[in-house]
């Protein structure tokens, strides 16, 4: 478009009702002030559950009255001819097009997790950078309540570039991994066996899975994984605590050292035994 087409969409300097623009603006701006001021003030007033459902209004009706704004402010400035309304109409498609691709995707991306099911109401999940049990699964993202109780919402378009590690994928339980760390000079085979007992007697144990306890050698520590099954994936955190501060005391009962991790451990290998 040259310049003279770009000139053409604009009326003349003295032709554009400049009082009327900023009168329009100058109101927008005033109620969307006063909105900001006075509706916190009467949420703060109302019980908590009215407060929840109206504090989401103050974005709402702020973007309201800008979009109000704007559209009756820009026919003001443009010439109202069929030519310069396609013309506007079209840049402002590409800018909504380049402005939402992002969303765009996700809500792709829902289809596909819909149809594919890498997760789904119930699941526990670490997706995002979050991990935590799914709670809903919208059309553009997926809400996770963490274990620390925050909402975290991800876009279903992370599944382009990430990966979902899914702990039960339906199932009503999953697999919790308890690990210790202890110095190499002990009897494996008792501890070994004195853990596992540990883990069956747990009133937050579902027997009727599997359980294993694991080793693998370092050369400061020998590490065993407690590898056992909740009654439901919402015991977890519950049977992790119980197994971790009893496991703890059969380590002192059988006479087994912690390790010192020694200097010059790669930093993902101390992280690993802090985990």
């Amino acid at each position: 478009m040259n310049t003279e087409a770009v000139a053409s969409l604009f009326r003349e300097l003295e032709a554009i009702p400049w009082l009327r623009i900023v009168t329009i603006a100058l109101v927008a701006y005033l109620a969307i002030r006063l909105v900001e001021a006075l509706i916190p003030r009467l949420a703060n007033a109302l019980p908590p559950g009215a407060r929840i459902r109206l504090l989401p209004l103050v974005p709402a009706l702020r973007l309201f009255f800008g979009l109000v704004a704007l559209l009756w402010i820009v026919p003001m400035l443009i010439n109202p001819t069929p030519q310069n309304l396609v013309a506007v109409l079209g840049a402002l498609g590409i800018a909504i097009g380049f402005a939402f691709k992002d969303y765009a995707s996700s809500l792709v991306a829902g289809v596909v997790a819909v149809a594919e099911r890498p997760y789904r109401q119930g699941d526990w999940i670490e997706f995002g950078g979050a991990y935590g049990e799914v709670r809903a699964v919208g059309l553009r993202a997926v809400r996770i309540v963490t274990p620390d109780d925050a909402v975290v919402t991800v876009p279903h378009g992370e599944l382009w570039t990430g990966s979902v590690a899914n702990a039960n994928d339906g199932d009503r339980t999953l697999q919790v991994v308890v690990s210790l760390f202890v110095d190499p000079d002990h009897d494996a085979r008792l501890l070994r066996q004195r853990l596992a007992d540990v883990a069956v007697t747990s009133p937050w144990t579902d027997v009727t899975f599997p359980l294993q306890v694991v080793l693998d050698e370092r050369p400061w520590a020998t590490r065993y994984r407690v590898r056992v099954y909740p009654m439901d994936a919402r015991d977890q955190f519950e049977l992790r605590s119980d197994v971790t501060a009893r496991a703890k005391e059969v380590v002192r009962e059988v006479g087994a050292r912690w390790p010192a991790v020694p200097v010059g451990v790669a930093e993902e290998e101390r992280a690993d035994m802090e985990a």
